[in-house]
């Protein structure tokens, strides 16, 4: 490996991580992952090979490769019990918040296995209304950090494949459709079966197209309380008695029978009262109405939240109907997180440029991807912003903020190469060794 320096809890994290694969695949992955993470410029799976020295053994590579997207459930559950656990329990608080969203990585070319055409949720200056390649169902930890305000840290992805590209898929792999419903389910009960034991409460903060039956029921029989927006045309109920009448028999109705109309609550000037809360690091106060409610999709009472916004108001539900309107509010404002999240993965980390063709390889690309993006965060958490970033150089920006991920990852170089250089100049080094790690650098400068 070109690097042998690595800081001591980064070494420690990567062995764990990469413990799921055989003893054959771990080392290439290890390789891999120290290469994805010095890689410049286009991050194809080639522009790993070159950052981790890898050149003839390129095959072998790819199937390390291939092996960790097999795996990617076992990789992503080392990752979560040897990098994030520990900090969710140090973090003060009852509850643990989490996200839930999609997001598509383009692709490009033939015989892309699970690539399809989907819908585009930012189109660009073309308005561009579809894209071609993958979609990929996350989920992240809502971390709450000190300084920095909440950073969502992703923990498992799942490939959503459309029902027509699901039999072209199976004719090479035992692939059966699921929709983004039923593989959101599944990262539910997985995260659920990892932290159940915490002795915090769960809460998902997810997307309004997530806010269905099929989702809903299977999160709360799991204990996982949901929060999400909620359509404005939505059949709320009012609440059931809770007496039974004289003779009545049988037991009490779980929904009301009044009708329960959104925009008419939205639309009444009386009601609205002022409520404080913190939202993307700042406090604010919010005009707000909100009450009790029955609803079908959520199998019974929730908490609304009417908010009245520039652009007009919003109604958000919690599943949790003892949730405050302030901590309804939070969470969905924290749930915005994960957006920058996918912006980082896709520019930092070059997220679906690997142009690699299966499956497989697909999957334990994008895995690579979120796991070092945590990683990372993981590694800066406790240190300073002067650590992380270093504007000496440019005087002019004096503005007040927090490190990016790109600061991270490029703090967590600069402290990999001081390593190297220093293991070098340190010993009595031959001439052969410092021209060895001249021409390295410069590879990497290059």
């Amino acid at each position: 490996m070109p690097f042998s320096q690595l800081p001591a809890v980064l070494s420690a994290w990567f062995c764990q991580f990469i413990g799921g694969l055989d003893r054959r695949s771990a080392p290439r992955l290890l390789r891999l992952l120290v290469g994805a993470l010095f890689a410049r410029g286009r991050r194809t799976v080639t522009s790993w090979f070159r950052a981790a020295g890898i050149t003839d053994a390129f095959r072998p590579a790819y199937g390390a490769l291939w092996a960790a997207g097999r795996r990617a459930t076992g990789l992503a559950s080392r990752l979560l019990g040897c990098t994030l656990l520990p900090l969710m329990r140090d973090l003060p608080g009852d509850r643990l918040l989490f996200a839930l969203d999609d997001t598509p990585t383009p692709r490009y070319g033939p015989c892309v296995q699970g690539a399809g055409v989907h819908h585009n949720p930012t189109p660009g200056p073309a308005g561009e209304r579809f894209v071609y390649g993958h979609v990929w169902v996350t989920l992240a930890w809502l971390a709450q950090h000190p300084a920095w305000y909440t950073l969502a840290l992703p923990l498992r992805a799942l490939l959503y494949v459309r029902a027509q590209d699901v039999p072209a898929l199976a004719q090479a792999y035992p692939w059966t459709f699921r929709t983004k419903l039923e593989l959101a389910v599944e990262l539910v009960r997985w995260l659920k079966r990892w932290l159940g034991g915490t002795g915090k409460a769960l809460w998902l903060a997810v997307d309004g197209g997530y806010a269905k039956r099929p989702f809903l029921k299977p999160a709360l029989a799991s204990g996982v309380v949901v929060v999400s927006r909620l359509r404005k045309d939505a059949h709320l109920r009012s609440l059931p008695p809770t007496r039974r009448r004289p003779g009545q028999r049988g037991p009490l109705p779980r929904y009301g029978q009044g009708k329960i109309d959104l925009a008419k609550r939205a639309g009444q000037k009386r009601g609205w009262r002022q409520v404080e809360c913190v939202q993307y690091g700042e406090p604010v106060v919010k005009a707000i109405k909100t009450f009790l409610a029955t609803w079908r999709p959520a199998g019974g009472r929730i908490r609304v939240v009417i908010v009245r916004e520039p652009d007009g108001w919003r109604a958000y539900f919690c599943t949790n109907p003892e949730a405050t309107a302030a901590e309804i509010l939070e969470a969905m404002a924290d749930r915005g997180a994960i957006e920058q999240t996918f912006k980082d993965l896709k520019e930092v980390w070059g997220a679906g440029q690997q142009q690699v063709r299966n499956v497989y390889a697909s999957i334990g690309a994008f895995a690579v991807n979120l796991s070092l993006y945590s990683l990372v965060e993981a590694w800066a958490w406790g240190r300073a912003e002067a650590d992380l970033v270093d504007r000496g150089r440019s005087p002019w920006d004096a503005e007040d903020r927090r490190p990016s991920h790109a600061d991270k990852r490029k703090a967590l170089q600069r402290e990999i190469l001081r390593a190297e250089i220093q293991a070098v100049v340190e010993q009595r080094a031959e001439p052969e060794e410092f021209q060895d790690l001249a021409l390295r650098l410069l590879e990497l400068a290059a």
